[in-house]
């Protein structure tokens, strides 16, 4: 399926690692917009019906060896129909080495043609994670991302509010920084978002009065991460003595990002509240429901129960 967002060809090439065979006049320029990808056995054969040259081709074993059943002359024939399509690339799997009609037609026609030496679906399964993480569907915002306990926190909230400082605490204690102040959200598959810092701002992080810093340099490369899964979002605002905030936890509050559904919750910000310490405990609590285990449903239930049997 067609993106709104391209990639550029060097970046794939260079991220799989291929060995470059030959490289078109326009290679640098070249860009990618689908993740999807094709093996051209069925073209090989004459049948070009539905045919779309912009993925990315990658010839097998299987069709290797259907190629070296045929003659030179038929060889070159059916490389040469198959390349007077403008291909996005040709990728030769398996370590087969490239058949010289192949190259002969790419010279002539002036296409891309790679080689790697990776079984032909572990590379397929690597070109489309690539790919699908290149051109997913993305928007940016101003929040703050850190992975506590293995939980991505994307934390929300009105400029002033204690974003920063809030994940700063959360470094010192151990947690991972992603991204602060925009983060890059993309849903690589229709249910799961990542987050991800924009290049330039990477590592970096401002708090007011200090100005800016770099996260890596202070606190080890241990302390961040290029990009983790989102999981839930937290939102932080001023606490507002005339709102009624959930003290429970029966209220599942969520929200939606890119068309995916997360878990949220609000937290009410004043002075003496330990925020880092009340997201560590939001993101155990997080995992523990996805594990099965609500401790506000299960106390409820054993209140019912304790009423219902009079016990109480």
């Amino acid at each position: 399926m067609a993106s709104k967002y391209t990639v550029k060809l060097s970046t794939v090439v260079q991220e799989l690692n291929l060995k470059i065979l030959r490289t078109s006049s326009d290679y640098e320029e070249r860009k990618i917009g689908t993740a999807d990808i094709n093996r051209p056995a069925l073209q090989l054969t004459g049948f070009y019906d539905y045919f779309d040259p912009k993925r990315i081709q990658i010839i097998g074993r299987v069709e290797s060896t259907y190629l070296n059943t045929l003659s030179p002359e038929e060889r070159l024939a059916r490389f040469e129909e198959f390349m007077k399509f403008d291909i996005a690339a040709l990728v030769i799997g398996h370590g087969v080495e490239a058949f010289p009609e192949c190259m002969e037609m790419a010279e002539k026609y002036d296409r891309n043609v790679f080689a790697t030496d990776d079984d032909t679906s572990v590379f397929m399964a690597d070109t489309i994670v690539s790919l699908s993480r290149h051109l997913a569907p993305r928007i940016t915002t101003h929040a703050v991302l850190v992975e506590v306990h293995g939980e991505g926190v994307l934390i929300t909230g009105d400029s002033g509010v204690g974003k920063s400082e809030t994940a700063l605490e959360l470094i010192k204690r151990g947690h991972k920084f992603i991204a602060d102040d925009a983060v890059e959200i993309k849903r690589i598959n229709k249910d799961s978002l990542t987050g991800e810092s924009p290049e330039l701002i990477r590592d970096y992080m401002e708090l007011r009065g200090i100005g800016v810093v770099n996260i890596r340099k202070l606190y080890g490369v241990g302390s961040v991460m290029p990009r983790c899964p989102i999981e839930m979002v937290v939102k932080l605002e001023q606490w507002d003595d005339t709102k009624a905030y959930d003290r429970l936890g029966l209220t599942n509050e969520t929200e939606e990002i890119l068309g995916v559904t997360l878990p949220a919750i609000t937290i009410p910000v004043r002075p003496g509240r330990n925020l880092a310490v009340i997201l560590e405990l939001a993101a155990m609590n997080n995992r523990q429901k996805k594990l099965g285990f609500n401790a506000a449903e299960t106390l409820a239930d054993n209140v019912d129960y304790a009423v219902d049997a009079g016990l109480y």
